[in-house]
């Protein structure tokens, strides 16, 4: 495959908060190894609550749906709000229910990275091991390596887990290559 397409989805309202920083970190270290790549966040995710019998979508929905078309692997990440990802991430998750009718319905066959960011261990976790649930009802295939990163710690928490994005996006990319 030459220069896959790697999309990360999600983060916060604001596109520079640590969960959207750590998309951009991972998007930076497959750059490095060739790949293309798209950042979803912010208002780029900021839909209206998912219906299912909803009109077909127009905007930044319609655009969402397109780039996800267009992936060959994603990174998810989100922010712990009360112990699982936020609404704002899964309510774009919500809206891969759009792909259904493709070929490759959902996130079938994909690879899929994932980060948890909270101000604590136990969020981080808990949001970790959440979305392992939905990207798995989306057919995704979760990679090995997920990063919990506690924004809670001393020092600098998104340069500490540095090694550990860097090994997540090199399991998305080995999968590609197979």
């Amino acid at each position: 495959m030459s220069k896959p397409h790697i999309v990360a989805l999600g983060g916060t309202s604001r596109p520079e908060s640590t969960t959207g920083r750590a998309l951009a970190r991972c998007l930076a270290i497959a750059e490095e190894a060739g790949a293309r790549t798209t950042l979803l966040t912010g208002e780029a995710i900021n839909f209206p609550p998912y219906e299912l019998c909803a009109p077909v979508p127009d905007g930044n929905i319609a655009r969402f749906v397109e780039t996800l078309r267009s992936a060959d692997a994603v990174i998810v990440g989100s922010p712990g709000y009360h112990g699982t990802l936020s609404g704002l991430v899964k309510n774009a998750l919500d809206h891969v229910e759009l792909l259904r009718g493709d070929d490759r319905v959902y996130f079938d066959r994909m690879p899929v990275g994932m980060v948890a960011t909270a101000g604590g261990w136990q969020a981080a976790v808990s949001t970790m091991a959440a979305l392992r649930t939905v990207i798995h009802a989306l057919r995704g295939w979760p990679t090995p390596l997920g990063v919990a990163i506690n924004t809670g710690a001393d020092g600098d928490p998104l340069a500490d887990a540095d090694p550990q994005l860097r090994l997540m996006v090199e399991q998305v990319l080995w999968f590609l290559d197979r």
